[in-house]
């Protein structure tokens, strides 16, 4: 197996990371989840694991550990071969966790591949055997509307001007169940981006893409309470992902809910009521911030007794039934 004197792979791995971020407008959070894959992959090649640092505004490449020398190093002396061995291994290592992760894994792989050789670093497109498991369509955590109502009752009652963290969690959830907005989205709102008097806020989703999106009357009363004294509608800066996860989460314990409560599982009650109610895919489809059609669909999936109840309204089996 001949080595090649080629560029440091974790180095290109930095430039992979820092092209999908200008060129492809990749989110901080696909950034960090790519970087961590790449750096759990370079950890299957040497003992010294590159580690990217990810910020809002840079990506930066520190080691962990000691290289030898350099012509020791496996970074900086590989062969096309060698990374095809390293991929398989590193999947290999990926057997036990779930097809999601290890799909979203093989897909890193898959880009950073494709890009060396678009880059001229390797001859060979080597991402073509990368292997990416079939993931089954899972449908998310969903509230019906009584629960959703329920869940606002509470904030609702626990919401004083005193307590100041007790209107943004209401403010929150109005956000993600009566705008649709993921949780990002919400976290990141700026007072400037908020039209009251219009009722929408204009919205910076995946990609550096923007939206305009309507907010019901409800959230603005509420939004209207909330001291506007910095740029940022939680504060001084983005509130917290995580820490927004926490308050969904405790909130629904609090409430009484049943299951357990996320984000996700709010915007995903916004998308399946107002299609329940007989709003257009197309519609939802904008609503939602979705690039294509096919990422709405999952968004289609009535109850057997909606369905029923559709059929025995509008096929012309059931009218006949009834004539």
């Amino acid at each position: 197996m001949s080595l090649i004197k080629r560029q440091n792979l974790a180095d290109l791995a930095l430039k992979f990371l820092q092209f999908q971020v200008l060129n492809n407008a990749a989110s901080y959070y696909t950034s960090k989840s790519y970087a961590n894959d790449l750096r759990q992959f370079f950890s299957h090649v040497t003992f010294s694991k590159p580690f990217f640092r990810i910020s809002k505004k840079t990506i930066e490449l520190e080691y962990l550990g000691i290289f030898s020398t350099l012509s020791e190093n496996p970074l900086q002396n590989w062969s096309e071969t060698q990374l095809l061995e390293w991929v398989r291994k590193a999947q290999s290592s990926w057997a036990h966790l779930s097809l999601a992760s290890r799909n979203r894994k093989a897909s890193c792989l898959k880009s950073f591949l494709n890009w060396l050789h678009k880059e001229g670093h390797i001859q060979k497109n080597l991402s073509s055997l990368v292997q990416a498991p079939r993931v089954p369509i899972k449908l998310p955590n969903f509230l019906s509307v009584d629960e959703c109502f329920s869940l606002i009752k509470y904030l609702t009652s626990k919401t004083n001007h005193e307590d100041l963290e007790s209107l943004e969690k209401l403010v929150l959830v109005l956000l993600l169940y009566g705008g649709g907005l993921r949780v990002s989205e919400a976290c990141d709102l700026k007072w400037k981006n908020i039209e009251l008097s219009k009722s929408r806020v204009l919205i910076l989703g995946k990609g550096g893409k923007e939206r305009w999106g309507p907010l019901p009357q409800l959230c603005i009363t509420y939004i209207k309470k909330m001291p506007r004294s910095s740029n940022y509608l939680f504060g001084d800066n983005a509130l917290s992902t995580r820490k927004a996860y926490d308050w969904v989460r405790n909130a629904g314990k609090e409430a009484g809910l049943i299951r357990p409560l996320s984000p996700h599982a709010l915007r995903h009650s916004f998308a399946t009521h107002i299609l329940t109610s007989g709003a257009d895919l197309r519609v939802i489809q904008e609503l939602l911030g979705h690039n294509s059609l096919n990422a709405t669909q999952k968004y289609t999936h009535l109850s057997v007794d909606q369905l029923a109840h559709k059929l025995e309204n509008f096929h012309p089996l059931a009218q006949k039934k009834k004539e």
